[in-house]
């Protein structure tokens, strides 16, 4: 039986009027209330419609609790469909342990998620980000676009996380994705490949020369992600830009397939070596993040991850396509 069709449809509603969605993630709440991810692990879910396009069931929700409403993802394990290359554990736990490798970087890349029961048994739980749009027109000074998918290029802070430096939070907003008709990049871009757009034509498919999807490059790297799109990116008004889909990840397999591949072969970021060298104390027998693992993932799964963190600290640089299987995931949006 397909994943989705083990969700009853009867008990799927169509999308209805909700709560007003939430702030950026991530807010720890200083004032009254229980925090982001309070909120989602002991809330009360209420679906509130499917979205189709997912292979997967994904529900959107509303989650309420002591006084707090928000809006929420909740993927039920009942309602996933089956990969030969994942056997262990279930897609669920990799979504979960993606967020709790992103918490102990410090980046705060991955929406607060949590494993809990829900209305269809037991699934992942995931903060809705509501995402800025994009400008119908591509900013004066950037190269030239056919298409582009993505976020913003404003930077600022929030919540504790990571201060990219890039900006004030002001400003016109960008794609961080985008196909140009130049051979080479422009100037604050940087290049993934050729993509064929149409009646013989190619274009140079490019994303931002930013430091939060550098970040994400290291993350990806680190969790061995195997579906990073562009449509996987969500910014956040402050500035914040966040990641999700993440149950194509800890394999122990080379599986490494992205869109931020603009970084290969160069050299790693001084944060970035300094992250992850707390990764590798976090990860030591008995480290907080080794004991969390070891709830989500499997031994040998853990291994790999400590095994790509000590690569990436010996080669000191952004991992390269190995040339045996698509780098790119289709489709990349």
């Amino acid at each position: 039986m397909p994943a989705p069709e083990r969700i009853p449809a009867g008990r799927v509603t169509a999308p209805a009027a909700g709560p007003a969605a939430p702030g950026p993630a991530g807010d720890g709440r200083d004032g009254p209330g229980p925090s982001d991810r309070e909120l989602i692990a002991h809330g009360e879910l209420t679906v509130r419609g499917r979205i189709r396009e997912a292979s997967n069931a994904v529900l959107y929700c509303s989650v309420s609790y002591r006084g707090r409403t928000a809006h929420c993802v909740y993927k039920p394990v009942a309602g996933e469909r089956p990969l030969w290359d994942f056997p262990d554990g279930t897609l669920a736990q990799r979504e979960v342990a993606a967020y709790e490798v992103s918490e102990a970087t410090g980046w705060g890349l991955v929406p607060p998620t949590v494993l809990r029961e829900g209305p269809y048994g037991e699934g992942m739980c995931q903060l809705w980000i509501e995402a800025e749009d994009q400008p119908e027109e591509q900013p004066e000074g950037e190269p030239g676009t056919d298409a582009a998918v993505g976020a913003t290029t404003d930077g600022g802070t929030a919540d504790g996380h990571a201060d990219d430096g890039t900006a004030d939070g002001a400003g016109p907003v960008a794609p961080l994705l985008a196909l140009v008709e130049d051979d080479e990049p422009g100037e604050g871009w940087k290049a993934v490949g050729s993509a064929e757009v149409g009646e013989g034509r190619t274009a140079l498919l490019v994303h931002a020369d930013d430091p939060r999807l550098r970040r994400l490059a290291v993350l990806d790297a680190v969790i061995n992600n195997g579906d990073r799109k562009g449509g996987h990116l969500l910014p956040a008004p402050g500035g914040r830009l966040y990641a999700i889909d993440h149950g194509v990840t800890f394999n122990v397999d080379d599986k490494l397939r992205t869109l931020l591949w603009g970084w290969a072969g160069e050299p790693l970021t001084g944060e970035a070596l300094e992250v992850l060298a707390r990764l590798a104390d976090a990860l030591a027998d008995g480290g907080p993040l080794a004991t969390r693992l070891a709830e989500l993932i499997t031994p040998a799964e853990t291994d790999a991850v400590r095994a790509r963190i000590r690569e990436l600290r010996h080669t000191g640089r952004h991992p390269e396509p190995s040339g045996q299987w698509p780098a790119i995931p289709w489709p990349p949006v």
